[in-house]
């Protein structure tokens, strides 16, 4: 695996803590990523997206989903119902998990749905006015009617 060294970008940027800290993260030799429970992450619109988590056997009400910090954090614990039952083969996990997603900034959840052993996290990329890309009208100086100032150069001397 290749080995990157981000110090230049750390000595040339002012205000990237966010964006360097993510790139650490990303080509961190973590190989022990975990894969439970399985996801996906689908875009349903130009700037709408989904998260849907496979947590088969867990209630809604064993399930958390929260926001801090632009992470979402979506975790799960079930309640010990194993006290008497004896099994001779256990193949559904229901172990508890927390997973984090990394949002970017202006994405915010919209709601979140639980069905058929799914849970569906629904997010929405809200661009503020003020960041809109914006078209600036451009008039030719005869249509305005004035003709532009020419300043002679004897009188400014």
């Amino acid at each position: 695996m290749r080995s990157y060294d981000l110090a230049p970008l750390y000595r040339a940027t002012v205000g990237f803590d966010r964006f360097a800290d993510m790139m650490d993260r990303v080509l961190a030799s973590d190989v022990s990523q975990p894969t439970y429970p399985p996801y996906n992450i689908e875009k349903t619109d130009e700037n709408a997206y989904r998260i849907s988590i496979a947590v088969a056997g867990f209630a809604a009400d064993d399930l958390s989903v929260e926001v801090k910090e632009n992470q979402l954090v979506v975790s799960a614990r079930k309640a010990e119902e194993d006290e008497g039952r004896t099994y001779l083969h256990r193949g559904i996990a229901t172990r508890a998990f927390e997973r984090r997603f990394h949002l970017a900034d202006h994405v915010r959840v919209t709601g979140a749905s639980h069905a058929d052993g799914m849970l569906h996290i629904d997010l929405e990329r809200e661009i503020p006015e003020a960041l809109k890309p914006r078209r600036i009208a451009i008039t030719k100086a005869e249509d305005a009617g004035t003709e532009t100032d020419v300043v002679d150069a004897k009188t400014v001397n």
